[in-house]
């Protein structure tokens, strides 16, 4: 019998989540982000759920090549460019767009023989200083490209540090007008955070990530219920054990949880190696048979334990949701645990292990 633990991936949330973006940016096209294998999603499991986007967004030319090899004859775009010139000739094959976020890209389009020109979007650092052109370097680089038989359409883009809050992206996007202005192609600004709470920011192209997958990019101002997204990861687990506390008794490494009275303490066949964060304290909630209780003590790496003191019927064999929604309908926010380990929901998707069963479901 295989170990007792799933992660489910919904197709139907994905398709209601990309739905809700568009309900917020009628008017632009959708680059669905599936970068990092879809945020540990896998792009196979995710594929028939964002076929109603305009296009797909990644980082690598195998993540490229997979979304062709599915089927997809729209556009692709590489978030981060070509990082050699040899990458261009299956960007030609591929039929892919890339971003130019510097002037060794340029070089290499220069360098770069072709009959097929081929189509990018020029990134300006409008205050994140990760990638891009700075305002002052923008049109000199958009010059540049504008020159070269190598390329087809220019299009401009840049990427929000603070698009959480109203300041920083009315600032970010006074600089990028005016280092675009007058300059022909089409723009892509806007990530999750910036169509759910900006609606109505000049954008052709939007570049929503985690709102697809249903988590609130400005937890825990907003959850992902106020937005209206579904969770499209659920990681579940069964108890294997149970035990019987005494008052004073300890639970996990280190004893950090100590009963204060008798208690039943179920062990989830869930730990850090299958993605739970190690972080997470006595505290974090779950639902036990869809109902909400706690865990308890330190998370091992096969195992963690759980307090069966509000769900008095659980026991060997009862489901424990991690994440996601419950067998009853009932959900529990990635967000929500995420924050108790101190990180994103991002992180806790792409961390889900290789060794954990997935399947796919409506």
């Amino acid at each position: 019998m295989p170990r007792p633990i799933q992660a489910t991936i919904h197709t139907q949330a994905l398709v209601d989540n990309l739905n809700r973006v568009r309900s917020h940016v009628p008017d632009a096209r959708i680059w669905a982000v599936v970068k990092a294998n879809a945020y540990g999603h896998g792009i196979d499991r995710v594929f028939a759920g964002l076929r109603g986007a305009d296009g797909f967004a990644l980082l690598d030319l195998a993540e490229a090549q997979r979304v062709r090899d599915l089927g997809w004859r729209g556009p692709v775009l590489l978030l981060e460019g070509v990082f050699e010139q040899r990458d261009l000739e299956l960007c030609s094959r591929l039929d892919l767009w890339h971003t130019v976020h510097c002037e060794q890209q340029i070089d290499m389009l220069a360098a770069h023989k072709t009959n097929l020109p081929q189509r990018v979007f020029l990134k300006l650092n409008s205050g994140m200083n990760r990638l891009g052109f700075v305002p002052a370097q923008y049109r000199s680089a958009w010059t540049r490209l504008n020159a070269l038989p190598q390329v087809d359409e220019i299009s401009h883009m840049t990427h929000f540090s603070d698009a959480d809050g109203v300041p920083g992206v009315q600032k970010q996007m006074a600089v990028f007008d005016a280092a675009t202005r007058d300059l022909p192609g089409e723009r892509s600004v806007s990530n999750s955070a910036a169509v759910l709470r900006h609606d109505g920011l000049a954008s052709d192209w939007v570049r929503p990530g985690i709102a697809v997958y249903g988590s609130a990019p400005d937890y825990p101002e907003h959850t992902a219920a106020h937005w209206g997204l579904q969770p499209t990861m659920t990681l579940e687990a069964k108890i294997i054990a149970v035990q019987n506390l005494l008052p004073g008794d300890t639970v996990g490494y280190g004893s950090s949880f100590v009963a204060d009275a008798p208690m039943r303490v179920g062990t989830v066949a869930c730990g850090y190696a299958d993605g739970y964060p190690r972080t997470c304290p006595t505290g974090t909630p779950v639902l036990v048979d869809g109902l909400r209780s706690r865990t308890l003590g330190r998370v091992s790496m096969d195992m963690l334990s759980v307090d069966l003191t509000p769900v008095p019927q659980a026991g060997q064999g009862s489901s424990v949701t991690l994440w996601g929604r419950a067998g009853n309908g009932h959900v529990l926010d990635i967000d929500e645990v995420a924050a108790q380990a101190g990180t994103l929901s991002y992180e806790l998707m792409c961390a889900l292990a290789a060794r954990v069963p997935v399947e796919v479901s409506e």
